[in-house]
């Protein structure tokens, strides 16, 4: 590799011009319902949306979700309440043209959009209304759990959701405006927690470097710093983000500090300066340090470690109370508080509803059938990392701050033996590879999407290392309902099946997951105590509880898929979380008089042709899968291409996602029937094949 030395004759060229692309973003909208009054630099008045009542309806519109089933987001939004309000009253009040002809606004902190929901119900922008926020996360909505431009391209320009993932896209957006010209200023808003992205630290460097260089328009980058993530404190938990801020100058941004983001009157004249010095150099792009309380305007929610990341209401018992709260004295506008009163109300009825149930049951007693154990299937994984712990093995785990929505937890918990990296998905996988070289079994966690991602890289560098590496992904394909397309992992079996020495399990219950986490450690270990390199194992979890075991004291066998029912008109094969579904699919085929056999397959990349080909030989040939991702390059996918290489003759149909981004919905179960993922309609393929 050489510097690039040659000669190439110039072309004559057109002059660059970008295509023409209609805005799809909706127009300027008119004054907010509930306002505040701020001043300008130069003593004007200035009306605002009032964070306050952006806090009331982002706690309105969750208690409505939470109550459908969806978790939310509570501490980020009300954190941004104020300099949401002073970014959209300075874009706003765009007078001469359509306020996203002035500015670009991105919105990297996903976890916060439904407070921008709440901030534009409040101006009627795009013809939000208070109704509509009532369905926020809803399968019926496109206000999704992240900003999502795919369904709503009125308000949302970059999809947001991975944190880090729109800082780069913003640099792009002002360096295209400058390429064409373009009159506007980028507007980015992101947290602290996402300043710990490799990709956003390389934003960082890149947009005041190339600024200086005069290659981008205006940019304003606002940092909130609240020193808190989802799981908890980040400098605790991790290490301390300040003198990563206090380098950004050195970087070339001018950093203006806030040490209270919560006086709106000092947020918007930081705002409204930062606007203008950028636009009067734009060889200077302005960052706004802005110190914030993460869950700011409920007393529980800022002292919590956590800064109420989730919304911690579960129903509207206590909403009432919240609205107080957040007005501090004032009095609550009447239709929130009559808003609130419904939900308050909606509970004392579900709750006298449940009173009046169980005095009738414990007057008439019925019998009771034995209840069903259930758990995570991620369960099974940590406690299988603590029995190989237990036993010596070197376990160690490696987190990037979700290890309590993954389940590997209970193993930091129990053995102490982890480290958390702050959220950063590639550092923790190369850190895993590190400790792997050093003779640890490392175990790294975090959500699907952002494990195959942001950790694709990382994971093929472990294997061509000899530094194998386990990984437990969570929340994958549509199990991750609420959050939405962009935290919905569909393509995870196709990014990583092909890493040469990696070992792909779907498994289906916590028993198994638990036999197979404490095998895949022992394999590991065994193979490099013989002076081999061992393989990576990844892991794919969903996030529902089910059966902790399909078959009474089932054994499972490494590298073999699990024969569950026996049957000779058609072969069912699923994995992972819609395995239940092949089940609910024999049951509905048997009561019409065929049989099928039903095959649990975790191992995704190592087909065990021995089984699955003799059963399908037995059905004539007759193959139906199911899976929560996508059909191309999956599970399915991979049965049928193994069985063609073996010459075993089989007409299959792949129950999968059919190229489309998923979206939020209160039910992984809305998303699987929308989506035709479902045991009646996996009996309906096999009845076609059968004929």
């Amino acid at each position: 590799m050489a510097a690039d030395t040659s000669v190439v004759a110039k072309v004559e060229l057109p002059p660059l011009t970008p295509q023409k692309l209609k805005s799809r973003l909706a127009p300027t909208p008119g004054a907010p319902r509930y306002a505040v009054t701020v001043k300008n630099a130069a003593g004007s008045a200035v009306t605002l949306g009032d964070p306050r009542t952006t806090r009331a309806l982002v706690a309105l519109m969750d208690v409505h979700a939470v109550v459908g089933g969806a978790a939310c987001h509570w501490g980020g939004p009300a954190a941004f309440a104020e300099v949401n309000a002073a970014v959209h009253g300075l874009m706003f009040s765009t007078a001469d043209r359509p306020w996203y002809e002035a500015f670009n606004f991105v919105n990297d902190a996903g976890h916060a959009e439904n407070g921008i929901y709440a901030l534009r119900a409040n101006y009627g922008f795009d013809n939000l209304g208070f109704d509509d926020i009532r369905k926020f996360r809803s399968i019926e909505s496109k206000l999704t759990g992240h900003g999502e431009s795919h369904l709503n391209p009125e308000g949302v320009l970059l999809s947001n959701g991975p944190l880090g993932s729109s800082v780069g896209q913003a640099q792009g957006l002002a360096m295209g405006d400058k390429l064409a010209g373009n009159r506007r200023t980028t507007i980015l808003i992101v947290s602290d927690g996402a300043s710990m992205e490799g990709e956003a630290k390389e934003a960082f460097a890149a947009i005041p470097g190339l600024a200086a260089k005069d290659r981008v328009n205006p940019f304003v980058m606002v940092v909130s710093d609240n020193d808190t993530k989802l799981s908890g404190r980040i400098t605790k938990d991790s290490f301390s983000m300040q003198p990563t801020f206090e380098a950004m100058d050195d970087l070339g941004w001018d950093v203006r500090k806030v040490e209270n983001g919560h006086d709106l009157q000092a947020v918007y004249l930081a705002v409204e300066k930062a606007v203008a010095d950028t636009n009067a150099n734009p060889r200077k792009p302005v960052c706004i340090w802005l110190k914030t309380i993460k869950g700011y305007g409920i007393k529980s929610t800022e002292e919590s470690s956590s800064g109420g990341h989730g919304f911690p209401l579960a129903n509207g018992e206590k909403i009432v109370e919240w609205l107080t709260e957040i007005y501090k004295g004032d009095t609550v506008p009447a239709e929130l508080m009559a808003w609130g009163q419904s939900l308050r109300a909606e509970w004392e009825k579900k709750e006298a509803e449940k009173k009046a149930k169980a005095a009738a049951a414990a007057a008439n007693p019925a019998p009771v059938a034995p209840a069903v154990k259930k758990d995570k299937v991620q369960a099974g994984l940590a406690a299988g990392a603590i029995k190989a712990a237990m036993e010596g093995f070197p376990v160690y785990s490696v987190s990037s701050d979700v290890q309590g929505s993954t389940g590997i937890s209970t193993f930091q918990k129990a053995t102490g033996n982890f480290v958390e990296v702050g959220i950063a998905e590639s550092n923790m996988i190369s850190v895993a590879s590190g400790l792997s070289k050093v003779g640890y079994i490392p175990i790294v966690d975090t959500f699907g999407q952002f494990g195959v991602t942001k950790g694709n890289l990382p994971l093929t560098m472990a294997a061509l290392s000899q530094a194998p590496v386990i990984a437990m992904f969570s929340h994958v394909g549509f199990q991750d309902a609420a959050d939405g397309a962009s935290h919905q992992a569909t393509t995870y079996f196709a990014a990583v099946s092909a890493i040469p020495h990696t070992v792909v399990i779907a498994p289906s219950c916590a028993n198994e997951a638990e036999s197979f986490m404490y095998e895949a450690i022992r394999h590991i270990a065994e193979e490099r105590a013989a002076g081999r390199d061992g393989e990576s194992v990844l892991f794919f979890v969903g996030r529902e509880n089910y059966p902790v075991e399909w078959v009474p004291g089932a054994k499972y066998t490494w590298g073999k898929a699990q024969v569950i029912e026996e049957g000779t008109d058609v072969v069912l094969v699923g994995s992972g979380v819609l395995f239940s579904k092949c089940l609910e699919a024999a049951k509905l085929l048997k009561a019409q008089g065929k049989s099928a056999t039903v095959i649990n397959n975790p191992f995704v990349n190592l087909v065990d042709v021995e089984t699955i080909g003799a059963a399908v030989a037995r059905c004539g040939g007759r193959l139906v899968t199911i899976e929560d991702h996508q059909a191309i390059g999956g599970m399915g996918a991979q049965v049928s291409h193994a069985l063609s290489q073996a010459g075993i003759a089989h007409r299959a149909v792949t129950l999968g996602i059919q190229g489309e981004f998923g979206q939020s919905a209160y039910l992984a179960e809305q998303l699987y029937v929308k989506h035709g993922l479902t045991g009646p309609k996996m009996a309906e393929a096999a009845l076609k094949l059968i004929g």
